[in-house]
């Protein structure tokens, strides 16, 4: 498996939708086997969470979530 690959995947998908940037941060485990069928051993899957992590780096979740919706209130949609 390419750890790094995985990560790559996984954090442009979670760039796109605050809501699973939030799923991650409070289950990451869960949200990559359900969500992305990543199903790896304990010490794959906690590497590639730290490497999802260090990506997002100081991504505030409630601050892009909140610019977010006020983009949207914005736009009309």
């Amino acid at each position: 498996m390419d750890i790094q690959k995985i990560i790559s995947d996984v954090v442009a998908k979670l760039m796109k939708n605050p809501d699973l940037v939030k799923s991650f941060m409070s289950n990451p485990v869960q949200l990559l086997e359900k969500t992305f069928g990543i199903d790896l051993p304990d010490d794959q899957i906690n590497q590639v969470i730290e490497g999802v992590k260090s990506q997002l780096g100081d991504v505030n979740v409630s601050d892009a979530v909140g610019l977010l919706g006020k983009l949207k209130s914005f736009l009309g949609k």
